[in-house]
């Protein structure tokens, strides 16, 4: 396929600019040593790291979203995945800072604290259940957000990788994974002994080829689970007491048709990116159809514009923000960067061949 590569360097952010030069086109070795600077004077990225706190956390949270347009609100979770996708190195001053926090979720530690947003207010408690399904939750957030940065090799990754995959493997071994759903006054949920993969740990693993490559029996049995398809049901579970909405949770293959695609273009290329970074995406007829969609709607300059409309691809989904859009200017060209540059990432990481122009 055609990446235009001197297109982006015209009409692109700088993350973007940075990271299709290093990352799609491979040219990292002939620039300077001075361009990997590049990324750190983005200004939406710096305004993301003035904001962090002494302790190396945002907002005393982890996955809570900024407020629109902005960075106040955001968590340390979402921030360093930000900074991450903003080409921000493991070693730069924020997300060095933020390690410690991240490293320590990790754990089974059962301070409170360590709750964050999810901690309970003053006066009142959390079920043993619903504690221990945040803490799940925020572990898998910490461990992909780590292992993107590129600690794949920690022990501390690798032992929640471990847990998190053993728990999705004795679950889709067991009867329950084929009927998960139990009826809760009119409506059917998952049940809580489900355990089935997030969003969260899909990144991690995406994340950790060695990892993968130890695992390999495993990783056949989750890639045949994500060819399932996706259920009708609400994405809700039986926590303790309560029903908790888990929409981070993957029930099946979240990208079956042209229709999923165009009702949410940014999670679609994040899916796609997903799969293509765990070695699914070349196997998969249907994945590889809906990405050569894509490709097509390049055209012959290899700029990706959007089949109806003028307007900037959106999305509400909570995962995606730190992925896109990381172009802050949704005006003329500029406005099919974000799309165009992960085209070609997702090109390159599926291993087919990429022409620069």
């Amino acid at each position: 396929m055609v990446f235009p590569l001197g297109w982006i360097l015209d009409h692109a952010a700088l993350p973007i600019q940075y990271r299709a030069i290093v990352e799609v086109a491979k040219l990292g070795d002939a620039l300077p040593a001075s361009y990997a600077n590049t990324p750190y004077f983005h200004r939406h990225a710096i305004e993301i790291a003035v904001r962090q706190s002494y302790d190396g956390t945002w907002n005393n949270a982890m996955l809570s979203l900024p407020s629109k347009g902005g960075a106040d609100g955001i968590g340390s979770v979402t921030a360093v995945r930000r900074l991450l996708e903003c080409g921000w190195d493991k070693d730069s001053p924020a997300v060095y800072q933020a390690r410690r926090s991240l490293f320590r979720l990790l754990a089974e530690d059962e301070d409170p604290a360590q709750l964050y947003e999810y901690q309970p207010k003053p006066g009142k408690t959390l079920e043993p259940e619903v504690a221990s399904h945040y803490r799940q939750l925020l572990r898998e957030a910490a461990g992909s957000t780590l292992a993107q940065a590129g600690f794949e090799s920690d022990p501390r990754v690798r032992g929640v990788a471990r847990r998190a995959l053993e728990r999705m493997m004795d679950y889709l071994a067991s009867p329950l994974a084929q009927k998960p759903w139990v009826r809760a006054g009119n409506q059917q949920v998952l049940a809580a002994e489900a355990s089935p993969p997030s969003l969260y740990a899909l990144q991690m693993l995406a994340h950790m080829p060695l990892f993968r490559s130890e695992h390999y029996t495993a990783m056949e049995t989750l890639y045949e689970y994500l060819t399932r398809p996706l259920p009708r049901q609400e994405s809700i579970q039986i926590v303790g007491k309560k029903m908790l909405p888990v929409p981070l949770l993957v029930l099946g293959d979240m990208l079956p048709h042209r229709n999923a695609v165009d009702a949410d273009i940014p999670m679609a290329l994040a899916w796609l990116e997903t799969m293509a970074r765990l070695g699914f995406l070349r196997r998969n007829d249907n994945w590889s159809k809906l990405f050569e969609r894509f490709v097509d709607d390049c055209g012959r300059d290899g700029i990706w514009h959007p089949h109806k409309g003028l307007s900037t691809p959106k999305t509400a989904n909570p995962f995606v923000w730190p992925f896109f859009p990381l172009e802050q200017h949704a005006a003329g060209e500029d406005r099919w960067t974000d799309v165009t540059f992960r085209i070609g990432m997702i090109a390159r990481l599926s291993g087919r061949p990429v022409e620069m122009v």
